[in-house]
């Protein structure tokens, strides 16, 4: 197993308590006092943490955008490829067994380790310290989430209208409010499902469209196009 200092420094984090950062990354295979409360704890942290920073980077996303970036982002084989960057496996404390089968590289052991550390660092470090790990493991996915979730409002409205036989939707700026450094564009989205059109504001077309394209997608979801 690999030295958890050299881990501490990849966290940019170090542990007052030792013992939490042992507890955090050992595998019930390998003792009874192992990291299953913890990766309790650390889901809740994340989820937190994430929540309060889409919430904050795109203050004008509907709440059921903000839901499916924060699905992405805090999802197993997301959490996984964060601890195989870390090469957590290297640290896991594992039973004999596990060890052999493979359990150093498994995607569910690396998801809930990671979650287990999360909760470590707020219970030894506060919330501040928490939050300023979460960000630095995460800051790659966060940089490229706005380009992934405009893709996807806009992708899935467009493939829900097809499986109705419908015509695309159509996008239409329809104001621009602001300073020039910093406008606010208004567009309308118009489906051939719905009576009226959707409307959504951004800091950019690109996400105002996608927003519009959010609400259109909630509404035909939940039948109230």
């Amino acid at each position: 197993m690999n030295d958890p200092g050299t881990l501490e420094l990849r966290l940019d984090y170090r542990f007052r308590d030792q013992e939490l950062l042992a507890q955090a990354l050992t595998h019930r295979s390998l003792h009874r006092k192992h990291n299953e409360r913890l990766e309790f704890l650390g889901d809740s942290v994340l989820g937190f943490v994430i929540s309060d920073c889409l919430y904050r980077r795109f203050p004008r996303l509907p709440e059921g955008d903000l839901t499916r970036m924060r699905a992405r982002l805090v999802k197993r084989d997301t959490l996984a490829s964060v601890a195989r960057a870390l090469d957590l496996g290297g640290f896991l404390r594992l039973g004999d067994g596990t060890r052999k089968s493979g359990g150093c590289n498994r995607s569910a052991i690396l998801s809930d380790t990671l979650e287990a550390l999360l909760g470590a660092v707020y219970l030894d470090g506060g919330v501040d310290s928490a939050q300023a790990v979460v960000l630095k493991l995460f800051a790659p996915r966060l940089d490229n989430i706005e380009t992934e979730n405009i893709k996807d409002s806009k992708t899935r409205l467009q493939e829900m209208l097809q499986k109705l036989e419908k015509p695309l939707p159509i996008y239409k700026v329809v104001g621009q409010q602001g300073k020039a450094h910093e406008p606010v564009f208004r567009v309308q989205c118009r489906i051939d499902h719905a009576d009226s059109p959707f409307f959504a504001s951004g800091d950019s077309r690109r996400i105002a469209e996608q927003s519009a394209a959010a609400l259109a997608v909630e509404a035909l979801e939940s039948g109230e196009s």
